[in-house]
């Protein structure tokens, strides 16, 4: 709900959700929250060393911020934390500007979410083509399973590149770094994951198999009982103590980053200028675009899963942009909403927005009680989980013959244009690129739907019939009764029925007012019947309606 001045009401979806609240739903959002809480911290450390950051940056950020955007979202259940999609774009941050930078730049990105949330711009995310949000998907999907190559393989690089030509020509250089040991680790996470959720469907092959193997009385208990416990935690903890019981040589976060520090993250401000803020103005405008798409996104397809009430765009906005305004000072990464969190959560029985404060609370208090223990986690393990989010991010289907046979000349363009973009320069030129071509085409597309049909050609009456939008990218199309104006004989009448002319721009009014003229020339009339509210409401705000009325052209004219 908006205000009489465009600002939108700041109303928490946590408020509507306490109005009905029971101990029935506080303990299914406190299951799902825990839940949640566990799957996030193998995945919130994974994302920032993927970034170029340690690995307590993504878990305070998957606290701080995962917190807030419950707190004061417009989503029930959405869970917001550090997501795949951000990898990319922080690690060319980080690596262009440094990481006091990416602080800033993600406070800034902040206030341009909130913003935009507070001027009720929530759904005009809505109108970015699905074709390029399909094609940046799969890009970052690309991008995120090249940048684990090195330590999926174990190899031996003090500093990866960020784009994605040198950082191949960087692992091919060091190809005879490769570690066997790091690699099993990584492939066997991936692979288990893959596994994992099979074990509960008794009907797949992969469940009948374990449930022989683990024997009559152990398949109901041991069998389905562990395998809904989270796969990524389960990979986590059961590779690293192969890793840790056997020794295995492989780079760790302990021998990397020298663990997680203990005890609660300290406030500290960014070195801020303006004069700093001026040179980051392309990364705060990539990290508010893509985090208001990805928490947006996110958004509808927990609607589609929860059966909750529809999510209020501009108050998730807000929540984000407090979200991504805050968690800088502790040191966080830019946060958005996160889908497989989230659908964590739907699945686990959480329906308001406690599940996700609970979510945050369980994580804090996991790192604070088992911080010395991380220090053992293999890098190959992370790895293997990114590659297994890479692989699931990505749209493959949308990519494949059949499908693409399907989809016309101008979605295949954006859509592949896109994903091209993102993966040889990067996000920010892609969706430029990508938004400027889809106007192109829609502007062309529309121009298409615009006709002018000669009805009846009778001295002294001419009469043409309008089809579609007369705007600017379809005003020549007038020019064939300008010429025939132009030449008929004097004293003609020429009659436009506007029936079916249902849009009309400033362009289009010029162009009317050119056949006026033409046809004032030659001692005729123009008349233009059956107008449409808004091509009329137009005719008349510019004046032209008075023109028609008075025989004379515009003053300017």
């Amino acid at each position: 709900m908006q205000s009489p001045l465009n600002i939108t009401r700041f109303r928490p979806r946590l408020l509507d959700a306490m109005a009905d609240y029971s101990r029935e739903r506080f303990f299914r959002d406190l299951g799902a929250g825990a839940t949640v809480g566990i799957v996030a911290l193998p995945l919130a450390m994974a994302f920032a060393i993927a970034s170029g950051l340690k690995p307590e940056a993504g878990i305070w950020t998957a606290i701080i911020a995962g917190f807030l955007i419950s707190l004061l979202g417009g989503s029930a259940v959405q869970i917001g934390g550090p997501a795949g999609a951000f990898i990319v774009i922080v690690y060319g941050i980080v690596e262009r500007y440094g990481v006091a930078n990416l602080l800033i730049s993600t406070a800034c990105a902040g206030v341009l979410l909130f913003a935009a949330g507070l001027f009720g711009l929530g759904r005009l995310v809505r109108f970015v083509p699905l074709s390029i949000v399909v094609g940046f998907t799969n890009g970052i999907a690309v991008l995120i399973l090249l940048s684990q190559l090195k330590d999926l393989l174990g190899l031996t690089i003090a500093k990866m590149p960020a784009d994605v030509f040198s950082q191949l020509h960087a692992m091919a250089l060091q190809i005879g770094s490769f570690n066997p040991y790091a690699f099993a680790l990584g492939l066997a996470c991936v692979v288990g994951l893959v596994i994992w959720p099979l074990l509960l469907q008794g009907e797949s092959k992969v469940g009948h198999a374990v449930q022989r193997l683990a024997g009559r009385v152990a398949r109901t208990r041991a069998v389905q009982v562990g395998a809904r416990m989270p796969g990524p935690i389960v990979a986590l903890v059961t590779l690293t103590l192969v890793s840790w019981g056997f020794e295995l040589p492989v780079e760790t976060i302990g021998t990397r980053f020298g663990g997680i520090p203990e005890g609660l993250p300290a406030f500290a401000l960014p070195d801020f200028s303006w004069e700093t803020v001026k040179q980051l103005v392309t990364p705060t405008l990539t990290i508010a675009l893509l985090g208001a798409i990805e928490s947006l996104l996110c958004a509808r397809v927990s609607d589609q899963f929860s059966g909750q009430p529809r999510h209020d765009p501009n108050q998730e906005l807000m929540a984000q942009g407090i979200a991504n305004l805050v968690t800088p000072f502790f040191g966080g990464m830019p946060a958005t909403g996160t889908i497989a969190r989230t659908v964590t959560n739907i699945r686990s029985g959480g329906s308001s927005p406690i599940a996700g404060i609970v979510h945050a609370l369980t994580l804090m208090a996991v790192v604070l009680l088992a911080a010395p223990l991380a220090r053992h986690v293999p890098l190959a393990v992370l790895a293997g989980i990114l590659v297994f989010v890479g692989l699931n991010m990505g749209e493959w289907r949308e990519f494949t013959l059949g499908q693409l046979r399907h989809f016309s000349r101008h979605y295949r363009l954006l859509m592949l244009g896109t994903f091209f973009l993102t993966v040889v320069f990067d996000l920010t030129v892609a969706v430029q690129v990508g938004i400027v071509l889809a106007c192109a085409l829609f502007v062309r597309r529309m121009s298409g739907l615009f006709s002018v049909e000669l009805v009846t050609m009778q001295p002294p009456v001419l009469t043409y019939r309008l089809y579609g939008a007369l705007f600017f990218g379809a005003a020549a199309k007038l020019d064939e009764a300008v010429n025939a104006a132009e030449s008929a004989p004097r004293g003609m009448t020429v009659v436009l029925d506007a029936t079916h002319l249902i849009y009309l721009d400033a362009t289009g009014v010029d162009a009317l007012r050119q056949l006026h003229r033409a046809v004032l020339a030659r001692g005729g009339l123009l008349r233009v019947e059956s107008l449409q509210p808004q091509p009329l409401e137009v005719i008349v705000r510019s004046g032209f309606a008075d023109e028609l009325t008075s025989g004379q052209p515009h003053a300017a004219d």
